[in-house]
């Protein structure tokens, strides 16, 4: 197996403190880090001199292939957003339009520092395919809507999925059951799914109490809310990863503490459509695992998680007036080893640490908002931008090198979006 040393660099490490030294790859896997012997036999030396090494970054979840439809519909209410725009445009959707749509999310992802990211879609196969030739880690489960002709068949699509992908291409594909949500998914179809998920040992990616007005529905037809509803059905038990929770009450996050409800949490995407802001301050006092996520392209409209990092350190600043709370290296774990847990992978990436995989970005810290340097990990929050980012290895293998992609040709890939995005938009 090949060997890669970083030679001099700054190191963030789990503790939160930046040290320098050098980390050593053998394969996929972070072999040593420290100060390397001069005559430490590598295959490929990179000289890391100003550049800070971090974890990779974990976007928790999104909707890769929806960058086909960024700027298409924006500003709109998030019900008259699908019904109206979306949804009509997803009909027209084919395997090689999610193929490439989910080839241009991943490409803007390894540009702008994330290594994993949490996919719920269609055509799933095809975004396994684009993973698998990406070089990106990703856990990713096939979208099911339980009110939709497809109800029945997106079970058994699942299920397959899961047995012919579920840790395939080196490990670096994780899979899991996606049902939509309660309000796509009625009672006697999510426990099907509940049924299914045991039956596999999967866990479930879902998105919970999203909206007010989603919340109110629910009430008003199960008299319980949407965390309560889903801890009825059994959903809880699974091992859930829920996206958004911004409408979620003291007793909703208790059950999810006890149901060890994982959270990606979407600022961006929340946000712009004026979802509303999730109580993350409080969910961090209970204890919840909370990662960080984009959405779908669509309705952030980037894949930037560094963005991310710098909304989420702010965002709950201003809402609550207090200044103290997620600070700089909050966000930054929310990013990293927040997300590796939200995934379940914490034994496996969201640090830089001997054993882990070596899924590792280096920043370039060369820019003018990067002095003066009294805090590497506030500069980091509040300053990086996704063009500082200059290397980025997954698994060990270096998939963007001095900013440019090393696996996906980026010529070909504006070409395909481009007109295959004209052709889903044309709503005629």
């Amino acid at each position: 197996m090949a060997k890669t040393l970083l030679k001099n660099a700054d190191i963030l490490m789990s503790n939160g403190v930046i040290e320098k030294g050098d980390i050593l790859i053998d394969g996929s896997i972070i072999a040593a880090i420290g100060i390397m012997p001069s005559d430490c036999k590598v295959d490929k030396m990179i000289d890391c001199t100003d550049k800070l090494a971090i974890p990779g970054l974990v976007n928790t979840h999104t909707h890769a292939a929806m960058t086909l439809f960024r700027s298409f519909a924006d500003d709109m209410l998030l019900m008259d957003w699908l019904q109206q725009k979306i949804w009509p445009a997803e009909a027209k959707l084919t395997a090689d339009d999610v193929y490439w749509g989910t080839m241009l999310a991943i490409a803007e992802m390894l540009k702008s520092g994330t290594t994993t990211f949490a996919d719920m879609y269609f055509f799933m196969p095809e975004v396994a395919k684009a993973v698998a030739e990406s070089g990106i880690r990703a856990v990713l489960a096939r979208g099911m809507a339980g009110v939709a002709p497809t109800a029945e068949s997106a079970l058994v699509e699942s299920e397959a999925f899961y047995n012919q992908f579920h840790n395939a291409s080196d490990g670096r594909i994780k899979v899991m059951i996606g049902p939509h949500a309660p309000y796509t998914c009625p009672p006697d179809y999510l426990k099907k799914v509940v049924s299914l998920a045991g039956r596999l040992g999967a866990e479930i990616h879902i998105h919970l109490s999203e909206t007010l007005d989603e919340v109110k529905n629910c009430e008003q037809e199960y008299k319980m809310s949407p965390i309560k509803l889903m801890d009825q059905l059994g959903v809880l038990d699974c091992g859930v990863l829920a996206a958004h929770c911004v409408h979620v009450t003291e007793d909703d996050i208790n059950i999810m503490k006890q149901k060890n409800v994982r959270v990606a949490h979407n600022p961006g995407s929340n946000m712009k459509l004026a979802s509303g802001i999730a109580p993350i301050p409080q969910m961090l006092k209970t204890g919840l695992v909370i990662g960080l996520g984009t959405d779908g392209a669509s309705s952030n409209n980037n894949l930037d998680m560094l963005e991310e990092i710098r909304l989420v350190a702010t965002l709950h600043k201003a809402n609550t007036l207090n200044p103290l709370v997620v600070p700089a290296g909050e966000a930054v774990r929310m990013a990293t080893s927040g997300g590796a847990r939200a995934l379940g992978l914490e034994k496996a990436i969201g640090a830089i640490e001997v054993g882990l995989k070596a899924d590792i970005v280096l920043m370039d810290m060369s820019g003018l908002h990067w002095y003066p340097r009294y805090d590497k990990l506030s500069l980091l929050a509040y300053s990086a931008g996704q063009g500082d980012v200059d290397t980025v290895i997954v698994n060990g293998d270096i998939l963007v090198e001095k900013r440019q992609l090393t696996t996906i040709d980026e010529e070909q890939l504006k070409f395909e979006v481009q007109n295959r995005g004209i052709r889903l938009t044309s709503l005629t």
